[in-house]
């Protein structure tokens, strides 16, 4: 296993042919790719995926799963169109519609949320419709895309985290929210534990990654009075916390599921044809 850079990566494209340069040098016999593509770097990250899966390299998690999931609008429309469940969601533009767009979520707290957000930034609870119309006017004000949900009271301040490798969900656990705060992301002090998934929760978060496409996903649930609901769909879920709580070794689970595909995708990047 090597480990680069994706801002290090260059790439030549041509009628030709592929290739990726790193250090000045070109690489070759690439056998899989596992992408790790901070949310800073969605665009670059993203293109040198694309690049390595052009020229024949197999991902688990290809370059349009892994922008889809990086969309929460966009991820959430698609599995909402699939049959899975999750809190409503509203999205609008123009500020003469704020008021009609709050009254179509229902009455507050309402969950407003940056759509490119990530480990719980950009993510504010209004407790008041007034609340909620001013946070709404100042994210407009910085020309940010967000969305407006619904607040699952019934959830706790808690989520649940399962990580999806292949066709099983390798580990899972749930994160609980500090003290006076609402967001259970362990990066905003929450804590951690072992957590036995239901038949119901299994199925959905096996479900969500598989229809966005995503081979190695941390779909993150809710509990609610009307059954799990999918929060969301992580195309890039950290492994150290996960490991630790579960005590689950999450990276072998991954390298296994990597050596069963790999050799399915045909021939490895600067080999022969």
């Amino acid at each position: 296993m090597r480990v680069l850079d994706p801002l290090r990566c260059y790439m030549r494209i041509a009628r030709d042919g592929f290739a990726v340069h790193y250090g000045g040098r070109a690489l070759k016999g690439v056998e899989a790719v596992i992408p790790r593509i901070g949310a800073s770097v969605t665009f670059y990250g993203t293109a040198v995926l694309r690049q390595f899966e052009m020229m024949g390299v197999y991902t688990p998690s290809p370059s349009e799963a892994v922008l889809c999931a990086r969309d929460k609008l966009r991820s959430l429309q698609i599995l909402a169109k699939h049959g899975i469940d999750l809190p409503v969601t509203v999205f609008g533009d123009n500020p003469d519609d704020t008021a009609d767009l709050l009254n179509m979520l229902g009455p507050p707290p309402h969950v407003i949320k940056l759509n490119e957000g990530a480990q719980g930034s950009g993510v504010v609870l209004a407790e008041k419709a007034a609340a909620s119309q001013s946070v709404i006017e100042a994210f407009r004000g910085l020309y940010a895309n967000f969305l407006v949900q619904e607040f699952v009271r019934e959830a706790n301040g808690r989520d649940i985290r399962c990580f999806v490798v292949g066709e099983k969900v390798v580990a899972a656990m749930q994160r609980a929210a500090v003290d006076g705060d609402f967001r259970a992301n362990l990066h905003r002090g929450g804590t951690g534990s072992v957590v036995r998934l239901s038949a119901a929760e299994h199925q959905v978060a096996l479900r969500a990654a598989k229809i966005l496409g995503l081979g190695i996903a941390g779909v993150d649930l809710l509990r609610s009075a009307r059954g799990p609901l999918v929060l969301e769909v992580n195309a890039s879920p950290g492994l150290e916390g996960i490991e630790t709580i579960t005590g689950v070794d999450v990276a072998d689970a991954v390298m296994a599921h990597i050596e069963n595909k790999a050799g399915e995708s045909g021939n490895p990047a600067g080999a022969s044809d």
